[in-house]
């Protein structure tokens, strides 16, 4: 498969990249960055552009692919309302809008979060606005789409975006995984079951961290 992946300067999409790699069911990646993620393959490709808003300078480039990978986001942490609409749900929307009216037979994989509020009515503003994200995407012409809701991410070691907050986290894993197992999986195993998602399928398109784990091991 080819994919694009987007967030490939974030710890999620870091690792999403790494994973994809490695992956020999994937053939191609290219990455869409703002700022040079400075990862090197022979199977990666990465366009650099600076305005997710207007893709239409590098739409050639985004032609000819199985799937999407969006693993591109930002904390809700300070931020109104409106700027976070704008950088989740409106940024979103318009690659995705992008990349399937090129790739009609594309599936389009999108990371949200554990808590995120499909009525669109909650209490909590980054779930409400996530909840939108998802349900339309869902209403797009995909081949296939699917929301993953991970909650706690544990990195793997080694790179070079890992949040420094992860390192005492780090510490708890082991805990966490057993008193809480449905809210906590690896990176990679999110990075699995994206690829998964997309050369099995899954009988959910929400899927939340015990499906996640599950996909990951198909």
């Amino acid at each position: 498969m080819k994919v694009i992946i987007t967030g490939a300067t974030g710890m999620v999409g870091e690792e999403v990249v790494h994973v994809c790699l490695a992956d020999p069911s994937v053939e191609h990646v290219v990455i869409v960055n703002r700022s040079p993620a400075n990862i090197a393959h022979p199977k990666l490709e990465e366009v650099l552009h600076k305005d997710f808003f207007d893709l239409s300078s590098i739409a050639d480039k985004l032609r000819g692919y199985d799937a999407c990978l969006f693993c591109l986001g930002v904390s809700s942490v300070g931020m109104k309302e409106d700027k976070y609409t704008q950088l989740t749900y409106d940024l979103t929307l318009n690659f995705a809008r992008t990349v399937v009216a090129l790739n009609p037979d594309m599936t389009f994989c999108y990371i949200s979060g554990a808590g995120t509020d499909s009525t669109e009515k909650g209490r909590n503003m980054w779930a409400r606005v996530k909840g939108r994200t998802e349900n339309d995407l869902l209403k797009m012409p995909f081949k296939r789409a699917y929301m993953f809701r991970p909650g706690y991410l544990h990195p793997s070691k080694g790179m070079q975006h890992t949040n420094k907050l992860y390192a005492v986290f780090g510490i708890l894993y082991p805990i966490l995984k057993g008193f809480l197992p449905q809210y906590v999986c690896t990176l990679k195993e999110l990075a699995q079951a994206m690829i998964k998602s997309v050369s099995l399928g899954y009988e959910k398109q929400v899927l939340d961290v015990p499906d996640i784990k599950a996909l990951a091991v198909r």
